[in-house]
């Protein structure tokens, strides 16, 4: 079946709609800083930076950004009211003390049971970036990642076990790929959304662990 994987704006959208009203939540670089621009205007959400920002919005319009307003992706972003900006150092005791409710990060693989790479391939000419991501996946109340579901290359970046450094341990609850939503459950991996004409069969062949079809009934649509 012919299908139209999601962008990544639209993957940002996505996850979007998932954050509640008063989540405490920290944007990792790269993917997850763009859900800063769908946030739902009349939900109350803390967004948190590594870099020591709390209570930021979406990027400013042109013309009108502050250097001293900038994420952790050095991209440049609104401060909302009653927000701040405080030390580098109170920053990561916020991370580190399970002060987030989600933190959304990118990654290189996916273990099936919530193991996260993202910090480095392990290949001898890459550039290891770790930042603030082994704190966050510790420390925040629930880690989401988001990331396409496969590499460049065609190989599954959703896998068993992990074959790159590890990030973190068990740490992931939920992925949204430009393929589908997973929930990370103590009975494996739960599909709880496909896109559109995309059948279950076909994910599980671009999948490198095995995933449980908990779409219902618009899972059964996909399929047929």
């Amino acid at each position: 079946m012919s299908h139209t994987r999601l962008s990544r704006e639209q993957i940002a959208r996505r996850v979007a709609q998932d954050i509640p009203e008063g989540a405490y939540v920290n944007l990792g670089i790269g993917l997850p800083t763009k859900i800063a621009s769908y946030l739902p205007p009349d939900r109350d959400i803390f967004l948190h930076s590594e870099n020591g920002l709390l209570a930021f919005g979406p990027p400013p319009a042109a013309g009108e950004e502050d250097p001293d307003l900038i994420n952790a992706g050095k991209e440049y972003v609104t401060l909302l009211p009653g927000g701040a900006y405080f030390h580098h150092g109170d920053s990561f005791a916020m991370m580190r003390g399970g002060h987030l409710d989600i933190c959304v990060l990118g990654a290189f693989q996916v273990a099936a049971n919530g193991d996260l790479a993202n910090w480095h391939t392990g290949a001898a000419d890459a550039i290891p970036a770790v930042g603030g991501a082994m704190d966050l996946a510790v420390g925040a109340k629930q880690v989401f990642v988001t990331t396409e579901h496969v590499t460049r290359s065609g190989e599954p970046k959703i896998v068993s076990a992990l074959s790159y450094p590890v990030t973190g341990k068990q740490c992931v609850d939920r992925i949204y790929t430009d393929l589908c939503v997973i929930e990370v459950s103590p009975a494996g991996l739960q599909v709880t959304e496909i896109i559109p004409g995309l059948s279950f069969a076909e994910l599980q062949a671009l999948t490198g662990a095995e995933l449980t079809d908990a779409t219902g009934a618009a899972g059964q649509e996909n399929k047929t």
